[in-house]
């Protein structure tokens, strides 16, 4: 249906060395990876688990990047795309406007939060039935979820990128737009070795400092 949103999961691939490298010193090349590759897999199947809409996992590199091999989740309902060129925001942006101008609402979300649950990706489904904009904040000042029904480059464009700034940034550019934002309590993500200790405490073989 079109009034479903896609949910779309943005993520690099998980490769040692190259994933979650603020966790490096912490846990060491290869089990920040291995840490990546959880998240990243404990993502996608939240997605498909809520049940609101088609999922999309948005890479880089390309999917049949080499760099891919053996690591990209296989899920029958799982459709892949390529991220492109581009910094954060220009990635997130023709994403976000390829699945409006098909005539769908868009979640998107990247993979550092386990938290961000199926019950909760359907209650933000369900807020953008009556709102412009949906946001769950990171509590380090990014958003682990943005959802859309409309676009506007805006919330894309000229944005500090990584910093504690961007929810921030993004309130306000939806706030000059004028449309209504639902916002959620903010969640954690993963990315500093403080942040091991929001670890799910069921995720046996996944190392804590």
């Amino acid at each position: 249906m079109a009034d479903e949103p896609r949910i779309v999961i943005f993520a690099k691939a998980p490769v040692a060395g190259l994933a979650k490298t603020r966790l490096i010193p912490a846990l060491g090349a290869q089990r920040a990876a291995r840490l990546a590759a959880k998240m990243l897999n404990h993502a996608v199947e939240q997605a498909l688990a809520s049940e609101v809409g088609p999922v999309e996992l948005c890479v880089t590199p390309a999917p049949q990047d080499p760099m891919w091999a053996g690591r990209l989740p296989r899920h029958a309902a799982l459709t892949f795309s390529d991220q492109g060129d581009g910094d954060l925001g220009e990635r997130m942006a023709r994403a976000a406007r390829r699945t409006l101008e098909a005539g769908r609402p868009v979640l998107l979300m990247g993979t550092d939060c386990p938290a961000l649950t199926a019950e909760r990706l359907r209650s933000a489904s369900e807020a953008l039935m009556t709102s412009d904009a949906v946001m769950i904040p990171a509590t380090d000042g990014g958003y682990v979820l943005l959802g859309l029904r409309r676009f506007a480059v805006s919330l894309f464009h000229d944005i500090a990128w990584s910093t504690e700034h961007v929810a921030a940034a993004t309130r306000d550019r939806l706030c000059a737009l004028g449309w209504p934002l639902n916002e959620k309590a903010p969640l954690h993500d993963i990315d500093e070795p403080d942040d091991l200790r929001w670890l799910p405490t069921d995720w046996d073989g996944v190392s804590r400092v």
